[in-house]
Formats: C-alpha cells, structure tokens, sequence
C-alpha cells in the first residue's frame, strides 16, 4: 500500500515537473519595470494616451475592446483625455442605435466596438488572462514576487517575432518563440517609427509594445488605483484599530495580570 502511495507521489511530482517546464518553454519573458506594479503603483497618465493610440491605429484593425466603455478615457486614473477629446474619439466608430436599429456616430456612452469579423480574440481582458511568469516547479514563485505577468507577455510576443514564417493548412504562420506553440497566425503588427507620438516619446517596436500593454492592462483594471489608494487606507486603518485593541486589553487586564498569586 504504501509503495503505491509513493509511486502515486513521484508521479504526481514528475507531472507537475512536466508541466512547469511545459510552461517554460516558451521564449523569455521579461521583466518590465511598469509605473502601475508593486503596492504603490499607478498608471502613466501619458503612456496610457500613448497605447491609447497604438491600440487604434494599429491593434484596432484586428481586436475590438467590446468590455470598455469610452467614456472611461476620461477617468481619473486612466489617459483622461478632455472630455471633448474623447466626445470626437467615439465619433470614429459607426454605431448602431438599439432603438431605431439605424448606424449612428459613437458617443462616450457607447462602448468600444467589436471586431467580430477579423476571427481575432478581444484585448478588453487580455492582460489579465495571460501569465508571463511561471514556475519554479510549478510553485508560482515568479508570481508572487513578479506578479501574473500579463503586460510582460504582450509586451514579449509583440516583439518576440523572428522573421520565419510558414505556410500550413492554407494559412501562414510567423515564427514567435513568445506563443504556446512557437507559431502564430497574426503577422507581426509593428515596426519601428509605425506610430508618431505628439510628446515626442521613443516609437520603437519595443517601447510601443510596452505603451500598448499598458494600456491593455488599464482596460483590464480600470480601478487600479483607486483600488490601491483605498487598501492602504484599510491597512492604516487596521494599525490603528490593532493598536487601539492591544492598549484597551493591556488597560483593561492591568489590574488583574499585575497582582501577584500569594
């Protein structure tokens, strides 16, 4: 009984082993030192605008954000833009009315539109459904001092392609050590100078991959900050009731604790 026991656990381990270097098998993630990251982190104001950008002048073509709501873009927290910029923002997109079933101009009411048609995955979550950091041996210790590493990911399969391409099945596919399989069907989407930024910021393939997974992860988590903001509140409130408690029981339990047994 017992040596099935241990041959059911070494099974078990060599599995999750399997699986951990599975996971690692991928092309090298690395590790990106974004404002928004550890306990008192924020979001860029102007590197959101700047993904703001990539995401419609190139990711937008393919990948809808059907999750977000376009007045968002003026929120605190987020790119806020005026409000008369993201008003001539969702005047881009062809709406149709739920009511008159007739296509209108967007308003920041409406949310971002799908792109069904294109086959590709909407980005609306993407950030937080993908993990860059894994391991070691399955123990997620990469996460928990990393954090899930999704803007990481995005940012490494966006300029992790290397030239290579094949044709199979009809369709082409770019060589991407980043991806699960090595391969993946969407051609690379930048290149270096692709998009003109007014601040004057780098526009290389890499420093646009990062601006636009920055984005992503707002889209993902809007309320980051204000999430923050308010759990350091409740930590400082917790110190406090904790101290409190303690010197109410050292004052209440004084007189007993302090008399000695004779």
């Amino acid at each position: 009984m017992f040596r099935k026991i241990a041959i059911s656990a070494v099974s078990a381990l060599s599995l999750m082993t399997a699986m951990a270097m599975a996971a690692e098998t991928g092309g090298h993630v690395e590790d990106v030192a974004f404002s928004f990251e550890g306990p008192f982190g924020s979001y860029d104001e102007h590197q959101l605008q700047r993904g703001l950008q990539v995401y419609t002048e190139v990711c937008s073509a393919c990948h809808g954000l059907n999750m977000v709501p376009i007045r968002t873009l003026s929120d605190e927290g987020g790119p806020h833009l005026p409000e008369d910029q993201v008003r001539a923002y969702a005047k881009n997109f062809s709406v149709t009315d739920k009511d008159t079933g007739e296509d209108r101009d967007g308003l920041p009411v409406d949310f971002f539109p799908a792109n069904d048609g294109a086959g590709a995955p909407d980005l609306s979550l993407m950030a937080k459904a993908r993990a860059g950091f894994h391991g070691p041996y399955g123990l997620g210790l990469n996460q928990l001092f990393k954090g899930m590493g999704g803007p990481e990911y995005i940012v490494a399969l966006l300029h992790g392609y290397t030239g290579e391409e094949k044709d199979e099945a009809g369709s082409t596919f770019y060589e991407n050590p980043v991806y699960s399989t090595g391969w993946i069907k969407m051609q690379p989407p930048l290149a270096d100078g692709q998009v003109e930024f007014a601040d004057g910021a780098p526009n290389d393939i890499k420093s646009m991959s990062e601006d636009v997974a920055a984005f992503l992860m707002w889209s993902a988590e809007p309320k980051l900050n204000a999430r923050k903001d308010t759990g350091f509140k409740a930590v400082l409130f917790l110190i406090l009731l904790s101290s409190l408690l303690y010197l109410t029981n050292k004052r209440l339990w004084s007189g007993i604790k302090g008399k000695k047994a004779h």
